[in-house]
């Protein structure tokens, strides 16, 4: 018995701790940390292309990464650099004799960051790719006849990036699963929530619907911490709309959600032509990624009832988690307010 409590004790000062650590990180470096950069290049001629390169900004500083293209590639006109509020913007256009297809393009100082660089080439014969650069292989080489295995591979891949390191949308999916305890209906609220967000991220990214990014993303966190807040009330007992149609709840917050990931989306720009398949490339990675979050979420839940500590997770760690959730979508939700 004395064994026993004194696990409680230890599993219960490792959940305070835990939960302090969360709190102390800057909540700016934890929602959306990882942006990728992004690099487009149009072929406008036999051989000279337009560049546009876009690297996110850190606390203040552009990320230290730069392109180095292949021998005998030169400036026609020196990069034109304008600063935004979140990247660096830079344009020019190159001269490469020969063309660029079957060339490769390094750059430099990927491999020192955890940021992917989404790349775009469009050549005047129509044939286009679009590929995902990870820090682990910080080149690509243009192919010479890309096709869309390329386009939906990078943008299923940056689906997957954008949920699994958007801790903002984590945390209101983990505030579903402490308000809805049947397997079934939290199948059906996850399906709702995924038809509500698919819905507005296809209006917004084909322009039929525009929303500000800043509003977006505090309403964002603002709904995160009204899910908390529920979570609260349920675990007290309390009757509310969330606990009884927990479906209609995530189908309305769903459709916020969507704007955001629209905002995410736009932030990377969408390939002329293959719009539509980018589009669903990326919404299937987001329900790839949240699907393989709930599954690790129920997996310890079922890993801890085995392991007899499913009265440690009852007691101590299921009431603290809401409280957790509130106060980070506090802090983000002051924190993205101040940008307006």
């Amino acid at each position: 018995m004395n064994g026993g409590k004194r696990v409680l004790t230890l599993l219960h000062r490792l959940w305070l701790i835990a939960i302090a650590a969360l709190c102390l990180v800057p909540p700016g470096a934890r929602a959306h940390e990882t942006r990728p950069a992004y690099l487009e290049i149009n072929e406008t001629a036999p051989g000279r292309y337009d560049v546009l390169w876009r690297t996110p900004v850190l606390s203040g500083r552009p990320l230290p990464i730069v392109l180095k293209f292949a021998e005998g590639t030169h400036n026609v006109t020196e990069p034109a650099r304008r600063e935004l509020s979140d990247s660096l913007l830079e344009r020019r256009v190159i001269d490469a004799p020969g063309g660029l297809a079957g060339t490769r393009i390094d750059i430099v100082g990927l491999q020192a960051t955890i940021t992917d660089v989404l790349v775009r080439v469009q050549m005047r014969d129509g044939a286009h790719s679009t590929t995902l650069v990870h820090p682990s292989q910080p080149w690509l080489e243009i192919a010479a006849q890309p096709g869309w295995l390329s386009v939906s591979g990078a943008y299923l891949q940056h689906g997957i990036d954008h949920i699994l390191f958007g801790y903002d949308h984590l945390l209101f999916v983990l505030a579903l699963i402490l308000i809805v305890r049947q397997t079934r209906m939290l199948l059906w609220t996850i399906t709702a929530f995924t038809v509500a967000h698919s819905i507005t991220l296809a209006l917004a990214t084909l322009g039929l619907v525009h929303l500000a990014g800043p509003p977006v993303e505090a309403t964002i966190a603002l709904s995160i911490l009204l899910l908390a807040s529920e979570a609260v009330r349920f675990q007290r007992g309390e009757a509310s709309l969330t606990s009884r149609r927990p479906w209609l709840v995530a189908f309305c917050f769903g459709l916020l959600h969507g704007l955001g990931f629209a905002s995410a989306l736009a932030s990377i720009g969408l390939p002329r032509g293959d719009i539509p398949l980018a589009l669903v490339a990326f919404n299937i990675g987001v329900e790839l990624g949240q699907l393989a979050f709930i599954v690790v979420v129920l997996g310890c839940l079922a890993l801890a009832r085995r392991i007899k500590l499913a009265a440690a997770l009852e007691r101590y760690a299921r009431p603290a988690t809401p409280y957790a959730i509130g106060i980070m979508a506090s802090f983000w939700f002051f924190e993205r307010l101040a940008r307006f």
